[in-house]
């Protein structure tokens, strides 16, 4: 395999060294704006700004959620409009939720009657990328669109740290919408 080349996409990314005056430049540019800021979402900032995650089941909802935030004028990550034939999907998934600003999982019973979805990874590389990030950072916003109770959510624990937004069938209301912008 060719230096620089991992799983077929080019690694082109160099980080310096903390003690390089430049180290802070890297910073800047691997780390996606806060809501909130000023900062714009452009493609070269951030390559979504908000990644819904959700159950296949529940297509129609995440479809609803989707569409009243691009309305609102912010990027979305939604797989089945981003995702194009030949696209290294694992990879694409991957990358999205590494540089997105805001990660929106959505809980339902049927995320909670499937032990396994790749839904789950995608909940699991979100709670790993909090690892890095401060207990305040604006990032994690899970949504419940059914009768589904925290209680009995199977969600990672980070998910209940948050707070939980409830959109029955995927209605997000103006007040859901808004909150997302900041």
């Amino acid at each position: 395999r060719a230096p620089g080349i991992r799983g077929g996409v080019r690694i082109s990314r160099q980080l310096r060294a903390p003690g390089d005056p430049s180290h802070g430049e890297d910073l800047a540019r691997l780390s996606p704006p806060r809501l909130g800021s000023r900062a714009s979402f452009a493609m070269s900032d951030c390559s979504r700004a908000v990644f819904l995650s959700y159950a296949s089941q529940d297509a129609q909802a995440a479809r609803r959620i989707c569409d009243a935030l691009r309305e609102a004028g912010l990027e979305v990550w939604f797989d089945q409009s981003e995702l194009r034939g030949g696209d290294a999907w694992d990879a694409s998934i991957r990358t999205q939720i590494r540089e997105c600003a805001l990660f929106v999982p959505i809980v339902s019973a049927n995320s909670n009657a499937r032990s396994e979805g790749y839904f789950r990874r995608e909940w699991n590389l979100a709670v790993t990328r909090m690892l890095d990030m401060s207990d305040d950072h604006a990032f994690l916003v899970p949504v419940v669109i059914d009768e589904t109770t925290q209680e009995s959510a199977r969600v990672p624990d980070r998910f209940r740290e948050r707070q939980w937004s409830r959109l029955p069938g995927g209605e997000p209301p103006k007040s859901f919408v808004d909150r997302v912008k900041r």
